[in-house]
């Protein structure tokens, strides 16, 4: 649990949330992307302003790596994938299958799929786990001109991104003190 947090992410800018694992990150990301409300406070976004990309890649594994992206353009409104195949290195792999895919490629398929949510906040639960070096730095430079074009992130990682633009919020901080007893069993839930 934590308490006490608030922040704000403006337009262009990019927050990275650090801390130990357990300490909340991951539950603060769901509470932001409106997957689990928070006990008290609240979240100053429309839930429609919000892509999430998380553990799972949100991709269908029978269909191609082009299926997976149109299907995902056509749920958004959008209509182009032809950006992120080419920014997130897919082009080769367009009709792939994605059960054929390695881990690294599945995620960059997973992330390549914000990119056609139209969506200007980005809320990412550790992105760069599978990628290799190269990867990221495709990844980085696909954030940054998502932040350039007025775009938001919001993203837990334990790595170095080499964003130096963006605000690092250490969550070890926050830490809630344990509920006394019989306040309720409000596991992974914010104060």
């Amino acid at each position: 649990m934590l308490e006490g947090l608030s922040f704000t992410v403006t337009p262009g800018a990019a927050l990275v949330l650090r801390g130990p694992n357990g300490c909340g990150k991951t539950t603060l990301l769901r509470t932001v992307a409106g997957l689990q409300p928070a006990l008290s406070g609240k979240i100053d976004c429309a839930p429609d302003a919000i892509a999430y990309a998380a553990h799972a890649d949100g991709i269908k594994a029978t269909l191609t790596v082009a299926e997976n992206l149109r299907f995902w353009a056509a749920i958004y409104g959008t209509i182009r994938i032809d950006t992120a195949l080419e920014q997130m290195n897919l082009r080769g792999l367009a009709e792939r299958a994605a059960q054929n895919l390695s881990a690294g490629q599945k995620r960059r398929l997973g992330l390549a799929r914000l990119m056609v949510t139209g969506r200007p906040v980005w809320v990412l639960d550790e992105p760069t786990v599978s990628l290799d070096t190269a990867s990221v730095a495709l990844f980085v430079d696909v954030v940054r001109q998502h932040l350039a074009g007025g775009g938001m992130a919001v993203m837990a990682t334990h790595i170095d991104l080499g964003l130096p633009e963006a605000e690092i919020l250490d969550l070890s901080r926050f830490k809630a003190r344990l509920p006394e007893p019989g306040y309720g069993n409000f596991d992974e839930a914010f104060l």
